[in-house]
């Protein structure tokens, strides 16, 4: 039997999510880039492994430099077109000039600007653009296991945003970033997503900007347990986009206190956000929804749903803010 959504009477006031943790960490990583800055002076190299002082022309020698150890590197500002592996180990990738170390059109293995496989990455300060690869899945990352952290981070005008592979044992964490022109439905396998996580044991997103889409969903995400918190999702320069967030597997935790505007130009507009829409590999009940602001971009004569359910699961909506045309649930 379905389990209804909670009514307006059981309905409680908007709950912010505890950020302490995710903000923490990405504390200190956006504090270690001075660090990283100051070490790496003494280096003219664009990529310096602050530990040792070693500096490096290429990405994937300072990588390798590390292997599987825990180890920092700088990045100088400049455009960069190359990418790397990392393999093996706990490698954080500082820009030592916010926003000034740019990785432009180059992928590694034919997926990302970085290919992560090691036990932990974090990236701070790092814009990634023009990723595009035949299997239109071209990414600024391309993680495959292990722990992520992104901060302060940009991506931009590229088939995919971050892309990743299943590990329910691992969590990722984004703070602070811009995911903007990214997605695609041309490709053969379907489409790519500003953000597309796969079974992961938790994704946090918060206070980061999703903008001007091109295709398939802002975020979509197979995680068991997501915190999706202070964004913008702003589809009023999107061009053929679906979802502002899809949870197709359902999944636990909360979506609290976002902005979200849809746009004119859509290839599906019969939601906001959707839950379990193609199967259900973790249960959503207790997920909650609230402290949201939804409308339409002006002047725009729509109907449309804010939260579609497919799970049957006892969600918790509680009071969000609708414009003209839009239906807080629906059970589907």
């Amino acid at each position: 039997m379905d389990k209804p959504a909670r009514t307006p009477s059981e309905r409680q006031p908007a709950e912010r999510i505890s950020l302490a943790w995710p903000l923490a960490l990405a504390a200190l990583a956006v504090a270690a880039i001075p660090i990283g800055a100051l070490m790496a002076q003494e280096s003219t190299a664009a990529f310096t492994v602050t530990e040792t002082g070693r500096g490096f022309a290429r990405l994937q020698d300072a990588v390798d430099s590390i292997g599987d150890a825990t180890g920092t590197i700088a990045i100088a500002p400049g455009t960069y077109r190359q990418c790397a592996v990392q393999q093996a180990g706990r490698v954080s990738y500082f820009a030592t000039g916010p926003g000034a170390a740019v990785f432009d059109g180059t992928t590694c293995e034919g997926k990302a600007a970085l290919v992560l496989r090691g036990r932990e990455a974090s990236v701070v300060g790092l814009t990634f653009r023009g990723m595009a690869v035949p299997d239109m899945n071209g990414a600024g990352i391309r993680l495959k296991r292990g722990d992520l952290t992104v901060a302060q981070s940009r991506f931009e005008d590229s088939q995919q945003g971050i892309l990743t592979a299943d590990d329910p044992a691992s969590a990722i964490i984004i703070d602070k970033s811009t995911f903007s022109g990214l997605g695609t439905c041309e490709g053969a396998g379907g489409c790519a997503h500003s953000i597309y996580v796969g079974d992961y044991g938790m994704l946090r997103i918060t206070r980061s900007r999703f903008e001007a889409g091109t295709g398939g969903h802002y975020v979509k995400a197979r995680a068991g347990k997501v915190e999706i918190a202070g964004n913008s999702f702003d589809d009023s320069r999107g061009r053929g986009t679906n979802y502002m967030i899809d949870l197709p597997a359902g999944a636990s935790g909360s979506i609290t206190d976002n902005w979200f505007v849809q746009g004119r130009d859509k290839e599906n507009y019969s939601a906001f956000i959707a839950i379990a829409a193609e199967q259900q590999n973790h249960s959503a009940d207790g997920l909650r929804i609230a402290g949201n602001d939804a409308r339409l971009v002006p002047d725009l004569a729509r109907n449309t749903i804010f939260v579609a359910d497919w799970s049957g699961d006892r969600l918790e909506i509680g009071e969000n803010r609708l414009g003209t045309g839009l239906q807080a649930f629906e059970r589907r």
